[in-house]
C-alpha cells in the first residue's frame, strides 16, 4: 500500500510509503482518501500525524503520469484530486504534518491540510508547479494564502521556488523547526497530548476556526456561538469544570 494508516494510544499515523520520492500518483491520492476518512470515523483515533518517512514527505505529483493526461483526462481528474486532499483537511480532529526532506508541489499541499506543520532542519517546502507550465491544483491557490497572506503565497506560486527550513518558519508556512530525527516523535508528541483531550471541544474548536476563515465574521460568530452552547451538553464540559472547581486549571482527564 502506498499509504497506511498505524493507529496507537488514539494517535493515527497516515505514512505515505511510495518510494523513492512518495510521489503522489492517482492510487496514492486515491489511498490518501480513503484512509483520511477512515481516521475521520475511527472513535480510537483522537488525532493524526501525516508522514512520509524520514527522507522525504512528499516531492509532489507523478509528473510521468500526468504527463500522459490529455485535458478532458484531467478535467474528470481534478476534482477527485482536491476530494483526496480536502479529506485530509476535514478530518475533526487535530491533524500535524511531520515534514522530512522535500514537501513541494502536492507534497506542501498536504502539509497545508494539516492544523500543525513540525519540520525538519532540512525540509525544503514550496509550490514549483508554474515551472510546468501549471498552477497549484489540490488546494495551494486556497490554503498557501489563508496560511502565509496573499503576497507571500503569491511569490511561492508565481516564481516556484523552494523555501528552506528556516524561512519556511518566518512565513509562517511551518509552525515549528526541529532536527530531522526528532520530526515524528515531536509531531507524535503533539498529537497524542491532544489526544487525551476533549474530543467533541477538539472537534468544534477546529470547525469553529476552519469555518470563520472561510466566511463572514458573523457566520462565524455564530457557528461558535452554537459550538460553545452546545458544550454544555457533554460529559467533557462537566468533568472540565468540575476538576477546576474542585482540583485547579489543568488537571481535568477527558479518556
Amino acid at each position: 500500500m502506498t499509504v497506511t494508516l498505524e493507529v496507537a494510544e488514539g494517535v493515527g499515523t497516515l505514512r505515505l510509503d511510495r518510494p523513492p520520492m512518495n510521489a503522489l500518483d492517482v492510487a496514492t491520492q486515491d489511498r490518501l482518501k480513503e484512509l483520511a476518512e477512515e481516521a475521520t470515523r475511527r472513535e480510537d483515533v483522537r488525532a493524526v500525524v501525516i508522514y512520509g518517512g524520514e527522507r522525504v514527505f512528499a516531492a509532489g505529483a507523478d509528473i510521468k503520469e500526468m504527463q500522459n493526461m490529455d485535458h478532458t483526462a484531467m478535467v474528470l481528474r481534478a476534482r477527485a484530486l482536491q476530494d483526496s486532499f480536502t479529506a485530509v483537511a476535514r478530518i475533526p480532529k487535530p491533524v500535524v504534518a511531520a515534514v522530512t526532506g522535500y514537501a513541494l508541489g502536492g507534497g506542501c499541499e498536504l502539509a497545508l491540510c494539516a492544523d500543525y506543520r513540525i519540520a525538519a532542519e532540512n525540509a525544503k517546502l514550496g509550490q514549483p508547479e508554474i515551472l510546468l507550465g501549471l498552477i497549484p491544483g489540490a488546494g495551494g491557490t486556497q490554503r498557501l494564502p489563508r496560511l502565509v497572506g496573499p503576497s507571500k503565497a503569491k511569490d511561492l506560486i508565481f516564481t516556484g521556488r523552494m523555501v528552506k527550513a528556516d524561512e519556511a518558519l518566518a512565513i509562517g508556512l511551518v509552525d515549528r523547526v526541529v532536527p530531522a530525527a526528532e520530526v515524528y516523535e515531536q509531531a507524535h508528541a503533539w498529537a497524542a497530548r491532544l489526544a487525551q483531550g476533549p474530543a467533541i471541544a477538539l472537534r468544534a474548536a477546529k470547525e469553529s476556526v476552519d469555518t470563520g476563515l472561510e466566511t463572514d465574521i458573523d457566520t462565524g460568530l455564530a457557528v461558535e456561538r452554537n459550538w460553545f452552547a452546545g458544550l454544555f451538553a457533554t460529559e467533557d464540559r462537566e468533568r472540565g469544570m468540575r476538576s477546576f472547581v474542585e482540583e485547579g486549571p489543568g488537571k481535568a482527564k477527558f479518556l
